[in-house]
């Protein structure tokens, strides 16, 4: 994916990541996409398995802010460097993380997100 493409695709993708809005995130995927993050190591495979935990995921998280750090365009798609500005009720964690994202004909087929979980477990944990 091109340099402009990927970034106008993640403009719109990580905003869909915001708002509590999980039908409209899931069509960003295809339809026999596969999702993994920390928290779902072994991952999902299609919309039917993807759109719950997408459910489940953005319920418990509906005001965090994704942003573009670095968009490094691959064969396939691209490695997006982000942020996320995660509230945790009176507080802000600030994340840094890496997707590795596949896209064929516009929708990706693969997504794998990386970044360390410690500061947020251990923020949710200590109500």
């Amino acid at each position: 994916m091109h340099g402009d493409e990927a970034s106008k695709f993640c403009e719109s993708w990580l905003n869909s990541w915001t708002g509590n809005q999980p039908k409209i995130l899931i069509t960003f995927y295809s339809d026999d996409a596969f999702y993994c993050d920390p928290t779902a190591k072994q991952g999902f495979k299609g919309h039917e398995t993807i759109l719950p935990y997408f459910t489940k995921l953005l319920n418990n998280n509906p005001d965090w802010k994704w942003s573009v750090e670095e968009i490094i365009p691959t064969e396939r798609g691209f490695v997006l460097k982000w942020k996320a500005v995660i509230p945790v009720r009176t507080k802000e964690i600030v994340e840094y993380g890496v997707d590795i994202v596949e896209v064929k004909n516009g929708k990706i087929t693969r997504n794998e997100v990386y970044f360390d979980t410690y500061s947020l477990i251990t923020m949710i944990k200590n109500k």
